[in-house]
């Protein structure tokens, strides 16, 4: 299966830290290969295989922030 690369906006991050928390969590995931975060813009995007909304949403809220779309 080709690797899947979807964009989420997260509410809430503020700064470098946020990113780096964000990263972490989401990073965690199996079959996520790679996770780039914006406190200027709020996107999350992430690439990997296998991966679901749910499990996102679930880990940026695990992180203490807010996956709004």
């Amino acid at each position: 299966m080709a690797a899947t690369t979807k964009e989420y906006t997260v509410e809430g991050m503020t700064c470098g830290h946020c990113e780096m928390s964000v990263k972490e969590e989401v990073g965690e995931i199996a079959g996520v290969t790679a996770v780039e975060a914006s406190s200027k813009t709020g996107a999350v995007t992430v690439t990997g295989e296998d991966f679901t909304d749910d499990q996102v949403a679930a880990a940026v809220t695990e992180a203490g922030y807010t996956v709004t779309a």
